[in-house]
């Protein structure tokens, strides 16, 4: 097992197979359902903005979310959720650094826990 320091997960819109995942907005979706996880729990009003766990992105020109593991610590099945629906739709996930591209764009190895 490679070692990390970083408490972040990146999930990218790319199946294990290659494939884009859809719909495009999925990511902005994702992290719209994990908004009301947060520091401090839901609040009023902050149900327009996105959790600081949960972050829509984009990693290479690819849809992506960033998970914060203080989302765990916060909610075991919040976490479980997200990483199961990773898991689900044969997403490819990161841990503890952000997929780097080669000069083909392919994105190099993926470590999955």
């Amino acid at each position: 097992m490679v070692s990390h320091t970083s408490k972040k997960v990146y999930i990218l819109g790319t199946t294990l197979a290659g494939r884009a995942f859809r719909p495009s907005d999925w990511a902005e979706r994702l992290a719209g359902v994990m908004s009301q996880f947060r520091p401090g729990g839901s609040m009023p009003g902050k149900h327009m903005t996105y959790s600081p766990w949960c972050i829509p992105t984009s990693i290479n020109n690819v849809r992506s979310v960033v998970v914060h593991e203080d989302l765990r610590a916060h909610n075991v099945m919040a976490w479980d959720f997200v990483m199961s629906f990773a898991k689900d739709n044969e997403l490819q996930v990161f841990h503890g650094e952000p997929p780097h591209a080669d000069a083909h764009g392919h994105h190099g190895h993926h470590r999955q826990h």
